[in-house]
């Protein structure tokens, strides 16, 4: 068989000496060449690229299990209205907090005498932020139907004291007019006395008709001494039915008297007015002039601005680092250049359960504000960061 006849012979006859497929190979042509070469480095690229995908597969795992382990080493605090506290550089503790009026007044909805708990109607409101002086009007509601009912009143009664007076004058004159009969009827009695004693002179004819005068006077005065007295009853329990009906209706003119007056509100300390966001109409939000707003609902605060305070909270882990009296300095995030100085008064006795675990527990602490801005008003965020002391656990 020809070696260069057949370019195959080596797949064909594996079988030959070494030296025969050398020179079947050295024989090749070079497009056969050419080719071979080229399917030797596609395949070299190929698994070049397996590797490389295999191995940004194994970076990326690596990766999530990473940020998982770091993620379940860091829990969340958990407290309400606030953040978990942080260290900063010089391991002091910042808590996070809202800002609270120490004096303010809650101003609601009055409450009126003997009517039953409804809407009154906003007819002045002073807006909120306003300045107000103890005495000042804050808020006054529709009056019309209480001083109405209270002119009604005043009428009625006015008219009831009129009638009194007229039957205490009748009763007067009534009592007069007995007095005077009772004392003609004793005269006439007298009288019929007088002439019995000359029934001895008299003939038999006037003996009788002075024993009938007599008999008639004494009748006639036995019964104006009877009916005086029920006459006399009878007038009063008159005269005290008309005073009971004006004693009532001077109550409940006093009753309107006294809504109309709670229903003009006046600020009891200085401040500012603070309107509070309640349900109204179906929705949330601030009182305006024209609203209906039901009895007994707190609807504004009137705040003293000159003294105010922090309410945080603290976890369980940091509150036996607090001791009374710590220094803090407070910052409004509102206003980040806005810095206060400020003083721990007070820490809860009882710890409540946190948002997120029953487990960890959350302490109310009370700090103090020194100083006044015009810009400190209540119900605003701020951080606040203890300074360390001796013997406390927050020193560096």
């Amino acid at each position: 068989m020809s070696v260069s006849s057949d370019a195959n012979v080596r797949w064909k006859c594996p079988e030959l000496p070494l030296h025969a497929r050398l020179l079947v190979d050295a024989t090749d042509s070079p497009e056969k060449e050419t080719r071979r070469h080229a399917g030797r480095w596609q395949g070299f690229a190929r698994k070049r690229w397996q590797f490389a995908g295999l191995f940004l597969f194994v970076l990326i795992v690596t990766a999530s299990i990473y940020l998982l382990v770091k993620r379940n080493s860091n829990p969340v605090r958990s407290g309400p209205q606030t953040a978990a506290p942080t260290r900063d550089s010089n391991q002091s503790l910042r808590l996070k907090g809202m800002t609270e009026a120490i004096e303010k007044r809650a101003i609601q909805t009055p409450l009126l005498a003997g009517e039953k708990s409804g809407t009154l109607t906003i007819v002045k409101l002073t807006p909120a932020g306003t300045l107000v002086k103890q005495g000042d009007l804050l808020v006054e509601f529709d009056r019309q139907a209480q001083l109405r009912d209270f002119i009604d009143k005043q009428a009625a009664s006015s008219d009831l004291n009129n009638k009194v007076q007229a039957a205490q004058q009748n009763e007067d004159a009534a009592r007069a007019k007995d007095l005077t009969e009772m004392k003609v009827a004793e005269d006439n009695l007298g009288k019929a006395e007088l002439e019995m004693q000359k029934v001895e002179i008299l003939s038999r004819i006037d003996t009788e008709k002075a024993q009938e005068n007599l008999d008639e006077a004494k009748a006639t005065l036995a019964q104006l001494q009877q009916t005086f007295e029920l006459k006399r009853k009878a007038a009063a329990a008159s005269i005290r039915i008309l005073q009971i009906q004006l004693d009532r209706n001077r109550e409940t003119m006093a009753h309107a008297e006294a809504n109309a007056a709670l229903l003009q509100v006046h600020s009891p300390l200085d401040g500012i007015v603070v309107l509070n966001t309640i349900w109204k109409q179906g929705s949330m939000g601030e009182v305006q002039e024209g609203d209906q707003v039901r009895s007994g609902v707190a609807f504004m605060e009137v705040v003293d601005p000159s003294r105010m305070e922090v309410q945080a909270a603290v976890n369980q882990e940091d509150v036996l680092s607090l001791e009374k009296g710590q220094k803090a300095t407070v910052r409004l995030d509102a206003y980040p250049g806005l810095t206060f100085q400020g003083q721990l008064e007070n820490i809860g006795p009882m710890g409540r359960n946190g948002d997120f675990s029953n487990k960890v527990r959350t302490f109310s602490a009370v700090f103090s504000i020194v100083g006044h801005d015009p810009r400190l008003m209540p119900d605003l965020s701020a951080a606040i960061d203890v300074v360390p002391e001796k013997g406390s656990g927050l020193q560096p």
